[in-house]
């Protein structure tokens, strides 16, 4: 099985983070790619920078994808960007990083809360839970106020951030799972939980197990 990660922004340094988590959690003999854009914005932070980040993503998509070497697809970016266009479009699952945490978020529990980057973003994700139709089950989306390009910081200072409003979360929000919001912190998902003592998602994590399943599905249905 091969799945395809395209990360919508341009920082390549963030593609490999994201690369790194995804073969964490991917099963034996699951072949991970993952890619982004030469151009377009280095973060999405917003709707101005989803929508400057989509010619790239809908170009290095339809490259990526031409010669049918892959068995789904995930959009990397927890804003869903591009995903309802990339989903009409195409043949195989395409699942988008908040779609994925979110069902996951209601598979582990009755309310989630998200935790994001900056309050730019959080109308964009509240407007894609309520597309969903998940609007009933989010207690709420939180902005911890640091940018994505700082979360891989050397000094740690974002990681306190995001863990302080976790707990912010936790006391506040009456939610019993926690769900990160943004590809760059995959790698505190873990930690996360067992600090707070509660399921925290990560988005990437989900989604390649959700590919996953979605494959195996599709080729036993192929077999019967």
């Amino acid at each position: 099985m091969q799945i395809l990660i395209i990360n919508p922004n341009s920082t390549a340094t963030m593609t490999r983070s994201i690369a790194e988590a995804a073969r964490a959690v991917a099963s034996s003999g699951v072949k991970i790619t993952a890619v982004n854009p030469e151009q377009g914005p280095a973060s999405i932070q917003g709707p101005e920078d989803g929508e400057a980040a989509l010619p790239g993503l809908f170009e290095t998509f339809a490259r990526e994808t031409r010669g049918g070497d892959y068995d789904a697809v995930i959009i990397a970016c927890f804003d869903d960007t591009g995903l309802a266009e990339l989903k009409a479009r195409s043949p195989l699952p395409v699942l988008g990083i908040g779609e994925a945490a979110f069902h996951a978020a209601m598979m582990l529990g009755g309310r989630f809360s998200v935790v994001t980057t900056l309050a730019v973003s959080v109308p964009v994700i509240e407007e894609n839970i309520t597309a969903y139709g998940f609007a009933r089950r989010c207690a709420k989306v939180r902005a911890s106020g640091v940018p994505v390009l700082q979360l891989d910081g050397p000094d740690g200072q974002a990681e306190g951030t995001i863990r302080a409003e976790a707990r912010r979360a936790l006391a506040q929000d009456g939610c019993d799972v926690i769900v990160l919001g943004c590809a760059g912190m995959a790698d505190l998902a873990a930690s996360l939980s067992g600090d707070l003592k509660l399921p925290v998602v990560d988005g990437v994590a989900a989604a390649v197990g959700f590919c996953e399943n979605l494959v195996r599905m599709q080729r036993v249905k192929a077999i019967a």
